[in-house]
């Protein structure tokens, strides 16, 4: 029962932050702190169970759920999803650590934080696809209130563009689901991959389509990106982490355990789409983030860019181009999450993202400057470091099948080190701006949300074996389930 465990973690702190009165603020947080450490415990318990040389689903939980429809309260965890529950439960409890900035509606903001680490928490252990829309759709709301209240800027036009976007995608996914059920009878996960290669093509091309945009909108892919900007400047820091590390693998973690496996002749019909799509999320992201003057814009733009990658591995169905990928999910959740806490240690000392504001911070802030330049050159993927293993791999595995948009991909990887060499020189060299004179550098509990990040960016660069090794045995079982090798 450890998986139901882990989802208990944060409901049962949702439960005992609405019982806490209002003002009882330290113990609102405390609460939240506890939940969220509990589930990152827990999930450690499922790293240190998991049997690597078993591809097959651990820790599996089945329960009756709503028999005459033949749903099931069904979860558990491979290779796939369990580096994915152990990124959300990192960066739930990391970012709960970095909420010490909210100082308005905590009780409400913390009810809603919790409800959402229920939802993503959920997304990548459910192996019923009722269960799995009943999660990825808990996730919306209250990422929606957490944007629209606490947010900045044009916070309630950026949360419902995110709102509507991402429901539209929701709806086309939910038609896709219906279809499957209706020829099927089943919702099963590991039921509809194994009937994967008897549904006709017409059929599997269709809802192949209708699952990519479903996902496509949360990855976000081009053209259906457009909320992402906006949606990572207006949210308070710590949802942006959440947001980044999190929210946008729910996207890629669909294609791995739903398009793939379930309509394989579908996937393999997109493939060529997804490998362009991928090229242009790369260089598009990648030119737009260069052009950027907001730091926290910049880094979104970067996601985007850095997402391609997942796509361009998705593409290649080859060993080597879905580890990366999945790999890909994996570190850009750690990198991306690291850099936007610290876009938000700068912002509030300063109370602004405009890159030409900064200047000289390196000597006056030197912790601070050292942290974002390591998070900054993982970003831009320096050997060694662990975004560089991820993106290496998926150019390996797309090149065998997808020559000229592997090659075109790789100039987004130039533009990025320009980019992140950009934010360095602007922010920490140069001339010390005057108004910043008095600075303070970063503070211990700053430091400590962001050092776990940072530890396991040094060990997937210099051991990428830690997560391949998990992974390998459920991509292989894939890759042979979708084209038979």
């Amino acid at each position: 029962m450890l998986l139901t465990l882990l989802l208990l973690c944060p409901l049962s702190g949702m439960l005992i932050v609405l019982a806490l009165p209002r003002t009882a603020v330290r113990a609102i947080r405390a609460a939240s702190l506890l939940s969220t450490g509990a589930a990152l415990i827990v999930s450690l318990a499922l790293l240190r169970g998991f049997q690597t040389s078993q591809a097959a689903m651990q820790f599996h939980e089945r329960l009756s759920w709503i028999p005459q429809l033949n749903i099931f309260y069904s979860l558990g965890v491979d290779g796939i999803s369990l580096p994915m529950v152990l990124l959300t439960a990192l960066l739930g409890f990391l970012a709960c650590l970095a909420s010490s900035s909210i100082t308005e509606r905590r009780k409400e903001y913390y009810f809603l934080y919790l409800l959402l680490e229920v939802g993503m928490l959920g997304t990548f252990l459910a192996l019923d696809l009722f269960l799995f829309y009943v999660f990825w759709e808990i996730v919306l709301v209250p990422m929606y209130f957490l944007i629209g209240i606490w947010g900045g800027g044009r916070r309630e036009y950026s949360a419902f563009k995110f709102f509507i976007y991402t429901l539209a995608g929701s709806l086309a996914m939910l038609l896709a689901i219906l279809a499957l059920y209706f020829r099927t009878r089943t919702f099963d996960m590991v039921q509809l991959a194994s009937m994967g290669h008897t549904l006709d093509l017409a059929f599997q091309r269709l809802l192949f389509f209708a699952f990519f945009l479903g996902f496509a909108v949360k990855v976000p892919v081009f053209p259906f990106h457009t909320w992402l900007p906006d949606a990572h400047v207006d949210a308070p820091t710590p949802i942006s982490v959440l947001l980044a590390g999190v929210l946008l693998k729910m996207g890629g973690y669909g294609f791995f355990r739903i398009a793939y496996p379930i309509l394989p002749e579908g996937a393999q019909w997109f493939a060529g789409a997804m490998a362009i799509l991928g090229m242009i999320n790369i260089v598009y992201g990648a030119f737009v983030a260069m052009a950027q003057t907001d730091f926290k814009r910049l880094v979104a733009y970067s996601s985007v860019s850095h997402m391609g990658f997942v796509l361009l591995g998705l593409s290649s169905f080859d060993r080597e181009g879905l580890n990366g990928a999945l790999l890909q999910m994996f570190n850009h959740g750690t990198i991306t999450g690291g850099m936007f806490l610290l876009v938000g240690v700068l912002y509030e000392r300063t109370h602004t993202r405009q890159l030409d504001a900064f200047g000289g911070l390196g000597a006056r802030v030197p912790v601070y400057a050292g942290l974002l330049t390591f998070f900054s050159l993982a970003s831009l993927g320096l050997p060694g470091l662990s975004g560089f293993v991820s993106e290496f791999l998926s150019l390996i595995g797309a090149f065998g099948i997808w020559v000229w948009p592997t090659m075109i991909s790789v100039t987004g990887i130039v533009v990025a080190a320009a980019y992140m060499l950009r934010v360095m020189q602007l922010v920490l060299l140069g001339a010390l701006n005057e108004r910043w004179r008095t600075m303070p550098d970063i503070t211990p509990l700053e430091v400590a949300s962001l050092v776990p990040l940072l530890l396991v960016i040094l060990a997937l660069g210099c051991y990428p074996l830690l997560m391949l090794q998990i992974q390998e045995g459920s991509l292989q079982q894939l890759l042979a389930h979708v084209v038979g090798r």
